[in-house]
């Protein structure tokens, strides 16, 4: 985390992380095929359509700590020919 976050801002993004990894992860299966596609689908019409690819791709690294279709899980199993 940036050292120059203030403790406000600091906190808001240990809520978003605990969330995402959470809550977050009943919605979406972060790290499995199609996580991406089913943030983009929860949040259509919820916020600007141009905001959510950004959106989902900060929540799948915050929860899995790699980019939308480079978790482990994902890479697995399209070696499998799954994803």
């Amino acid at each position: 985390m940036p050292e120059e976050l203030n403790p406000q801002a600091a906190a808001a993004v240990a809520r978003l992380r605990k969330w995402a990894v959470t809550e977050g992860n009943k919605i979406f299966a972060w790290g499995t095929p199609g996580d991406f596609k089913r943030c983009q689908v929860f949040y259509k019409g919820k916020m600007p359509d141009r905001m959510i690819d950004g959106w989902c791709a900060n929540l799948h690294r915050l929860a899995t700590g790699a980019n939308p279709g480079s978790a482990p899980a994902e890479l697995a199993a399209k070696r499998r020919g799954k994803g």
